[in-house]
C-alpha cells in the first residue's frame, strides 16, 4: 500500500482533481451506450444489446488546467428498471438526455424523461438535450428546430450526435463538464454561504500538496 505522497512523489505541482458523476437517460435504443463507449473508448459497436440496469465509464479531460475525470452512467430505457435507474439521477450534476432523430417518439417520451429527472435528481442538475444518429439524415423525423425550441423552452442546452461517425460526440461532453465544472467553482469561490449547488458527494474536489521527497517514488499501477 503507497500514501498519495508516495504515488505522486516527484510532482512539482499540486493536483487538483474533480470527480463529476454524469447520467445518460432516454429511451432504450437511442444510442446511450454506444455514446458512453465512443467517448470513454472510442468504440462504436453495431450490435450493442440494451443496457440491463446500470453500467458506466469513466474519462478524464482537461478544463482550464484542472483534471475532471467524469463517471458517466448509462442508464436502461425499459420501464421494467425505472425503480433502479432513478436512484442514480440523485448522484448526478449533470444528464445527458438522449432521442433518435430518426424516431419521433423517443423525442417526445423527452418530456417525461425531463420529469423523472425533475422528481429524482438535484434541482440544480445540468441538462444537456441530446438528438443521437444524426447520420441517419434520409431518415430524420425530428427537425432540428423544433428539438433546439423544445431545448430553450426547458432552459437545456442542445447538441446533434453521432456515435456512429463521431460527429459532435467528444463536444457534447466536454461541454456539459466544462458547465457543471464552471458552476462548481464558482459555487466555491462564493464561499460555503452559497447553498445554491451542494453537490455532496457527487463532485469531489482532491488537493494533493506537492511534495519534495523523491526518495518515496515507487511504481504502481492504476485504473482509470
Amino acid at each position: 500500500y503507497m500514501t498519495t505522497n508516495q504515488l505522486l512523489a516527484g510532482f512539482e505541482f499540486p493536483l487538483f482533481l474533480f470527480f463529476l458523476s454524469v447520467v445518460l437517460i432516454g429511451d432504450s435504443g437511442v444510442g446511450k451506450s454506444n455514446l458512453l463507449s465512443r467517448f470513454t473508448r472510442n468504440e462504436f459497436n453495431l450490435e450493442s444489446k440494451s443496457t440491463i440496469g446500470v453500467e458506466f465509464a469513466t474519462r478524464s479531460i482537461q478544463v482550464e488546467g484542472k483534471t475532471i475525470k467524469a463517471q458517466i452512467w448509462d442508464t436502461a430505457g425499459q420501464e421494467r428498471y425505472r425503480a433502479i435507474t432513478s436512484a442514480y439521477y440523485r448522484g448526478a450534476v449533470g444528464a445527458l438526455l438522449v432521442y433518435d432523430i430518426a424516431k419521433h417518439l423517443t423525442y417526445e417520451n423527452a418530456e417525461r424523461w425531463l420529469k423523472e429527472l425533475q422528481d429524482h435528481a438535484d434541482s440544480n442538475i445540468v441538462i444537456m438535450l441530446v438528438g443521437n444518429k444524426s447520420d441517419l439524415r434520409h431518415l430524420r423525423a425530428v427537425p432540428t428546430d423544433e428539438a433546439k425550441a423544445f431545448a430553450e423552452k426547458h432552459g437545456l442546452s442542445f447538441l446533434e450526435t453521432s456515435a456512429l461517425d463521431s460527429s459532435n460526440v467528444e463536444l457534447a461532453f466536454q461541454t456539459i463538464l466544462t458547465a457543471i465544472y464552471n458552476i462548481v467553482s464558482q459555487r466555491q469561490m462564493s464561499g460555503p454561504g452559497n447553498p445554491d449547488f451542494s453537490p455532496a458527494s457527487n463532485v469531489v474536489p482532491i488537493t494533493v500538496e506537492p511534495t519534495q521527497n523523491s526518495a518515496n517514488k515507487g511504481a504502481c499501477c492504476q485504473s482509470n
